[in-house]
């Protein structure tokens, strides 16, 4: 019985630090999955480097291409980008 007394303490910590540290960060994560899933062409963003462009092309799951300036494109990791700055509207069809 003493054994179990000893460990609620340890028990206690980690459900703690649960709803403090793990769960946050695993929602933000999730948040950033599903921005990085909504790019599309236009959408102007801001990646990891600090470099801020416009969303010329999706190439693919992993990549896209930004304008940082006019007749200056750069090939981009998709994970790379921290914040969408200005968000399209789709297009109606």
């Amino acid at each position: 019985m003493e054994a179990i007394g000893s460990f609620i303490p340890l028990i206690l910590i980690f459900v703690i630090m649960y709803f403090l540290m793990i769960r946050p960060q695993q929602q933000q994560r999730k948040q950033h999955q599903a921005m990085i899933e909504a790019l599309r062409r236009g959408d102007q963003v801001i990646t990891s480097g600090g470099f801020i462009g416009k969303i010329t092309k999706v190439k693919d799951d992993e990549e896209v291409e930004v304008e940082l300036t006019e007749g200056v494109k750069v090939r981009v990791v998709r994970n790379t980008i921290v914040r969408v700055v200005n968000k399209t509207e789709p297009a109606s069809e």
